[in-house]
């Protein structure tokens, strides 16, 4: 019996830089134009992967995590856009439900439904989106240390992180001018962030039955202030806050077990 696997999805490199580090017995499996890499975190049995920027990458990658290597649960980390009000950089927010932004296919249904689904937004698994909130309460809430040096912190203009719990909104395109997010938050009051792969994975996941879990790290307010050193941003503080947000979350799993 194949033992049961988390698959950990990233959209770029930088994101899983930290994971990867900490990976033991790792093997690499190429499969679909796509490194998938097998081992154990924190004595839980893994497949980090990078799937690529938007949603037809995310998709794909997410059905060969499924199928082709037996994960019997989906995390995906990265950053995102800040959209809500307080959601300012370097803030972390966990998924409660995720929605394609530039879906569209008005008459034939309504706007942002998923077709032949009934469904706009789709639910990440309660179990695990409480544990992964719990475990980021953890790392960032008051009175935890900081995660990243001072100097990074100034670099960013970064203050104690903040955690954040909703809806995430996902779309093939790059939200970076104040139109474009002053668009989506009128159409959509509630999201809190904005990136470009997690619907189409809670999509995959709802199909296939899989549980699934998303956190992302806000690493800009999707406006025109959104053009930062994105590779530093995310080697100096997203993988940082993604590494210890794993940590805690296998730990709390493992208790559980």
């Amino acid at each position: 019996m194949r033992a049961q696997r988390l698959g950990i999805v990233s959209a770029i490199a930088q994101e899983q830089c930290g994971l990867l580090d900490a990976l033991q017995h790792s093997r690499r499996v190429r499969h679909g134009n796509r490194d998938y890499t097998l081992g154990r975190l924190w004595g839980r049995e893994v497949v980090l992967v990078l799937c690529g920027i938007g949603k037809v990458a995310a998709a794909t990658t997410t059905t060969s995590l499924i199928v082709e290597f037996g994960c019997e649960a989906l995390l995906f980390t990265g950053v995102a856009g800040g959209l809500g009000d307080g959601v300012v950089v370097g803030d972390v927010v966990i998924a409660d439900s995720l929605l394609q932004h530039d879906l569209d296919t008005r008459p034939l249904y309504p706007q942002y439904e998923v077709p032949d689904t009934g469904k706009s937004r789709f639910a990440t698994d309660a179990t695990r989106t409480h544990a992964l909130h719990s475990a980021a309460l953890a790392v960032f809430g008051t009175g935890c240390p900081p995660r990243i040096d001072a100097a990074t912190q100034q670099a960013f203009g970064l203050h104690a992180p903040r955690v954040h719990r909703g809806l995430i909104v996902s779309g093939d395109r790059f939200i970076s001018t104040r139109a474009g997010s002053d668009a989506l938050r009128k159409n959509l009051p509630d999201a809190l962030a904005v990136e470009m792969e997690g619907a189409a994975v809670a999509q995959v996941c709802h199909d296939y039955g899989t549980p699934f879990a998303l956190a992302r790290t806000v690493s800009d307010r999707a406006d025109d202030t959104a053009h930062i050193d994105f590779g530093r941003f995310i080697r100096s503080v997203a993988s940082v806050y993604s590494l210890a947000l794993v940590q805690a979350l296998l730990s709390i799993r493992n208790e559980e077990r």
